[in-house]
């Protein structure tokens, strides 16, 4: 069983003094949660608004870069980033791997999927990162959480520095649809899958999440072709499905699309269509790869995504 994984963005950021030199403050592997209103190291969650998200750093010194797992279904920063956390150079980059509402360790809130949770998602990770006093920052997006990624480089050029999708689709065809009510009733799962989730979340809390968050992506592929706010600066339709679309032409920002020629819930022609549409991107297929790509060959994944960001 290969599952969509619950929107996480990985926000990794060049080093201050990255172009100067590789030293700097040592960066063990290892939780390191900050509360925003105060970045104190020792709190456990971080205050964002009025919501609690946590969130995972392997370090605090140097500029950032920011992971975001699918905001379908449930997993942490920790589970789904486990290698890049671990691996990843810290003399290059600072990690900070995040729980969005709902998810890990940020609960309360439970999750909920109203028609704008990939926006909502968008602006709670860019705040998040502007609340640690970071400038500028790069976005590793995998699956929903690519989509969020998406998004924020879209709606907030002056932020994002590059970012790297995989696993992601920028619409919800029938197809898709069909695909994602397969997985649908999780008592038909692996156990080798279910299992950690249901220790993560309980079998209810995890059950119920994911069906409504196969509801919730379910609807766009009914959703009208395209928003009032777009329709006021061309004339260009989309099909029915579309979620972030429209907003690819925004992305000014270098972008690097990593697929996975096994993945069996995200085809190929989602990768195809986004890199068509994000002038410049670059797009790499892993012939191996599946939906989960960057935990079964993390070290392929690790290298190609610091070569990018360098």
């Amino acid at each position: 069983m290969t599952w969509r994984r619950a929107g996480r963005v990985l926000m990794m950021l060049r080093p201050r003094t990255a172009l100067l030199t590789t030293q700097g403050p040592a960066a063990s592997y290892g939780t390191t949660s900050l509360r925003l209103s105060m970045a104190f190291r020792d709190e456990q969650q971080i205050l964002l608004a009025t919501q609690y998200l946590s969130t995972e750093t392997t370090a605090f010194d140097y500029n950032p870069l920011k992971f975001t797992q699918n905001d379908g279904f449930p997993g942490s920063g920790q589970t789904d980033f486990g290698p890049q956390l671990k691996s990843m150079n810290k003399e290059l980059f600072t990690i900070v791997a995040w729980d969005p509402r709902g998810y890990g360790q940020s609960i309360p809130p439970s999750r909920d999927f109203p028609p704008d949770f990939f926006e909502r998602d968008a602006k709670d990770a860019v705040d998040l990162m502007q609340a640690l006093k970071f400038k500028k920052f790069s976005l590793l997006g995998w699956s929903d959480g690519g989509i969020t990624a998406l998004i924020a480089a879209a709606k907030y050029p002056a932020l994002i520095h590059k970012l790297v999708v995989w696993g992601a689709n920028a619409s919800v065809t029938q197809e898709d649809v069909r695909i994602y009510n397969g997985i649908r009733d999780v008592s038909k799962w692996s156990e080798k899958v279910k299992k950690p989730l249901e220790e993560l979340y309980g079998h209810e809390y995890f059950a119920k999440t994911c069906e409504a968050w196969v509801d919730g992506i379910a609807r766009f592929a009914e959703k009208s072709d395209v928003s009032k706010e777009y329709l006021l600066v061309t004339s260009i339709s989309y099909p029915k499905g579309s979620i972030c679309q429209q907003l690819l032409p925004r992305i000014k920002c270098p972008t690097l699309i990593i697929h996975g020629e096994k993945d069996p819930l995200v085809p190929r022609f989602h990768a195809e269509y986004i890199h068509e549409h994000i002038k410049g991107s670059r797009l790499h297929f892993m012939p191996e790869g599946k939906h989960n790509l960057h935990l079964r060959f993390a070290e392929e994944f690790n290298k190609e995504v610091e070569d990018f960001l360098r």
